[in-house]
């Protein structure tokens, strides 16, 4: 399922919406060569996360492969600064593309919901919670994190649980059938978060490495249901006439 759209207007202009994808195309463009291959395996050894290099569960010198011919080497150092490079970061086309339209479809309504400033926090906060599950659940990785995705996460669980019965507009693809339907965003945006939950279990069991980080989709996503609530402002959200879950 892939959303396009959803029945959700917006009273604030999505500044910061908007510059974080600037943002993330400036750096695929310019520091990853727009997925040539030298600037693409030097941004992501130097920009990514490698789990074993910050948690120091892997000797220095160990050879990280990228691809045919390509590897980059851990350091004794934890860089901690790519907590935050490797959500800039990106490993192809449809990978940067797809992010930055799941963040377009759901960021601005979540901008809308907190305020410009308040979600930069909320979004670099998601990410680094993101970044941390992903790293604890496979501690001893040399496979580089890169990507967006675990700090969009975080927006779709604030998004789940602010707007849970907005029509979201969703392509599904099933073989050569096409169509296109309106699902209310707790099932569409819960589907995906048990899908990220299953791969990551199943990926867990067979301890297989590299792929999609779906553990990163996983602790975004608890991120944001736990944050949305204390950034997300009542002032604005009574403008919107959206009522805050009330706590259990």
């Amino acid at each position: 399922m892939f959303p396009y759209k959803d029945d959700n207007p917006t009273i604030l202009t999505p500044v910061v919406t908007v510059g974080i994808i600037a943002l993330n195309l400036a750096a695929w463009i310019f520091l990853q060569g727009a997925g040539a291959e030298g600037p693409l395996a030097r941004s992501v050894c130097e920009l990514g996360l490698i789990p074993g290099e910050v948690l120091r569960t892997v000797p220095p010198g160990t050879a990280v492969p990228l691809g045919p011919g390509m590897q980059c080497v851990t350091t004794g150092a934890p860089h901690w600064w790519t907590v935050l490079t490797s959500m800039f970061m990106h490993g192809g086309w449809f990978h940067v593309l797809g992010n930055m339209w799941f963040l377009w479809v759901f960021g601005n309504n979540i901008e809308d919901s907190m305020g410009h400033g308040r979600f930069v926090v909320f979004y670099l906060v998601c990410g680094a919670a993101a970044a941390a599950a992903q790293a604890l659940a496979d501690s001893h990785s040399v496979v580089p994190m890169v990507g967006a995705s675990g700090a969009i996460s975080g927006v779709l669980g604030g998004y789940l649980l602010l707007y849970p019965r907005v029509r979201v507009h969703t392509l599904i693809t099933l073989g050569f059938f096409i169509t296109t339907v309106a699902l209310p965003a707790y099932v569409m945006l819960g589907y995906w978060f048990l899908l990220q939950l299953l791969m990551g279990t199943v990926g867990a069991l067979s301890r297989a490495q590299g792929g999609v980080a779906f553990w990163a989709h996983v602790g975004g996503f608890v991120a944001g249901l736990a944050l949305i609530k204390p950034f997300a402002s009542r002032e604005l959200m009574e403008q919107r006439q959206v009522t805050l879950p009330r706590d259990a």
